[in-house]
């Protein structure tokens, strides 16, 4: 049984990790590896997981794969587990994808950031009521690669069905606006992880993505605890933690000047220092080179010692 809108509301209160797709050399999904990473990490504490999610490498993702991924995070976890499950393309498109995550049980649907080249906000609601119509799970838009208006993230708020937000603009004054505009029902989610998590919370944010706490997940709790608490010191502290390898994430890589490009192979690093499954990636994202491992390496080992320092 998928969890109640309230239950998932609850969930959204928290730390979301992203469950990373490990593949092997030839780019076939390692299903057993999925499910092991999974129950690590609910076992470290998390209870929200994004499936086939941006992370996830969504994009590279056939829609059959989408599935099968979502339902071995499903298969993988107790039942009081969150899975949101990623959702993208057209409204058909959507809706099959969206049939296909409810025959394998998962509880929401997190609507993936729009990629069409023009974008119009009255078109982008419409596209929301009615995958909400085709569904009676609840909807987690995820906000980002556009600016839209203030009016618009009220609006979407008070669209049929819709529960969260997960918010990934760097504009921390528009998140305040847009959750003074909204519905008070709906939980918005800090979608830049730890190095946003102390402003955006401030300014409305009830729970954030996770990244160094996808391998780490410690520091995620620490510092959403920190946050609760009104510990600000702390969670300064522990957000500051998570900084360096958080800017390792935004590099180019080699042969490359387009921002981020390195940001999944590093998770997948991370884990796999962390004792989990990375595993490579596919195209058009690249693995990292030699010495970027060793960066990744050493950034591990200063985010090691943090987290003995200020988790224990």
């Amino acid at each position: 049984m998928p969890l109640s809108a309230d239950r998932i509301r609850d969930r959204l209160r928290g730390v979301a990790v992203g469950l990373l797709t490990p593949f092997d050399a030839d780019g076939e999904i390692e299903h057993g590896k999925l499910r092991e990473n999974a129950d690590a990490l609910y076992e470290g504490g998390i209870r929200l997981f994004m499936a086939s999610a941006n992370i996830s490498e969504y994009h590279s993702l056939s829609r059959t794969e989408r599935v099968d991924v979502v339902e071995t995070a499903v298969d993988a976890l107790p039942a009081d587990a969150c899975v949101l499950a990623g959702v993208g393309g057209s409204t058909a498109d959507a809706r099959e994808l969206i049939d296909g995550y409810e025959d394998v049980g998962a509880d929401a649907m997190m609507i993936m950031p729009p990629d069409h080249t023009y974008l119009h906000e009255a078109g982008l609601l419409r596209y929301y009521r009615e995958l909400a119509a085709a569904t009676d799970r609840p909807l987690v838009p995820y906000v980002r690669g556009f600016d839209p208006s203030v009016a618009y993230l009220g609006d979407l708020t008070r669209v049929d069905g819709v529960i969260g937000i997960k918010y990934a603009l760097p504009d921390g004054v528009k998140l305040g606006a847009g959750v003074a505009a909204g519905d008070d029902d709906v939980v918005w989610v800090n979608g830049l992880a730890e190095p946003f998590a102390v402003s955006f919370w401030a300014e409305g944010a009830e729970g954030f993505s996770a990244g160094v706490s996808n391998f780490r997940p410690e520091v995620g709790l620490a510092l959403f605890d920190a946050l609760t608490d009104g510990d600000w010191e702390r969670a300064r502290a522990l957000r500051n933690a998570c900084l360096p390898y958080q800017g390792f994430r935004d590099g180019t890589g080699q042969g490359n000047e387009i921002p981020g490009a390195i940001s999944v192979p590093a998770v997948k690093q991370g884990l796999d220092l962390a004792g989990l499954h990375g595993g490579s990636v596919r195209e058009p994202i690249r693995p990292l080179a030699e010495e970027q491992v060793r960066e990744a390496e050493e950034l591990y080992a200063a985010l090691e010692d943090d987290v003995d320092r200020l988790v224990g």
